[in-house]
C-alpha cells in the first residue's frame, strides 16, 4: 500500500495526496494515519510544498465527506427506517433515538468526528440523512479535517525518515476505538436478546 501511495504522490504531487485522502473517506481500510504522515515526509524532502500538502489533503477530506453526505441525503430518513426494520434485533425506535441525539449534538459530532478513526468517514452519512445544511456541514468538516490533517502532516514533516512511527502509535488508538465499537455492539446484541427472551417468557404465562 505504501508503494502505491508513494507512486501516487510522485506522479501527481500534493493533488495525489488529496486524492488518496478522498478515497480514504470512501474506503476506510485506506488509513489516513499512513497517507498524511507520508505526505508530510514527502514535503520534508522538498518533493512537495508543505502548504500544498495541507491544502490538498484537507480538500480531499472535504470531497470524500461530501460524497458520503449525499449518500445519506439520497437514502433519506424513510429508507433508513425501512432498512432498520429489516435488520435483526434493530428497531425503528433505535434509529429515532439516534436521530434525536444527532439533532441535539450533530454539529459537535461532525466536527469532533473528523478526528476519530472509523467514525471520521461514517459521520457524514447521518449528517446527510438529517439534511444538515450543506454550508454548516462543509464548515465543520473543513475545520475538523484541517486540524486532524495538520497534526499528522506536520508529524511526518518533523519526523522525516521516522514518519512511520506515527502509524505505529496511532494504530494503537485506532485498535482501541474498534475494540470499543465491537464491545458496544456485543452489549447491544446481548441486551436485545435478553429483552426478546424476557418477552417470550412473559407471553407464555
Amino acid at each position: 500500500m505504501t508503494d502505491w501511495l508513494v507512486g501516487l504522490m510522485e506522479d501527481l504531487g500534493a493533488p495525489g495526496a488529496g486524492i488518496a485522502i478522498a478515497l480514504e473517506n470512501l474506503f476506510p481500510p485506506l488509513p489516513s494515519e499512513v497517507i498524511l504522515p507520508l505526505a508530510g515526509f514527502t514535503a520534508s524532502r522538498g518533493e512537495m510544498d508543505l502548504f500544498d500538502a495541507l491544502l490538498w489533503t484537507t480538500l480531499g477530506s472535504v470531497v470524500g465527506a461530501l460524497a458520503l453526505y449525499w449518500v445519506g441525503a439520497l437514502l433519506g430518513r424513510e429508507r433508513v427506517l425501512a432498512i432498520a426494520a429489516k435488520i435483526p434485533l434493530v428497531k425503528p425506535a433505535d434509529i429515532e433515538k439516534t436521530e434525536a441525539w444527532f439533532l441535539r449534538h450533530g454539529r459537535k459530532t461532525v466536527f469532533f468526528g473528523r478526528m476519530v478513526p472509523l467514525f471520521r468517514s461514517l459521520i457524514s452519512i447521518p449528517a446527510g440523512v438529517e439534511r444538515m445544511p450543506v454550508t454548516t456541514f462543509l464548515a465543520l468538516t473543513t475545520a475538523g479535517s484541517l486540524i486532524w490533517n495538520s497534526i499528522f502532516v506536520m508529524a511526518g514533516y518533523l519526523l522525516g525518515e521516522q514518519w512511520e512511527l506515527v502509524e505505529t502509535y496511532v494504530g494503537i488508538g485506532s485498535n482501541v476505538v474498534i475494540a470499543l465499537v465491537v464491545l458496544a455492539v456485543l452489549v447491544f446484541v446481548g441486551v436485545r436478546l435478553a429483552e426478546r427472551r424476557k418477552g417470550r417468557n412473559t407471553s407464555r404465562r
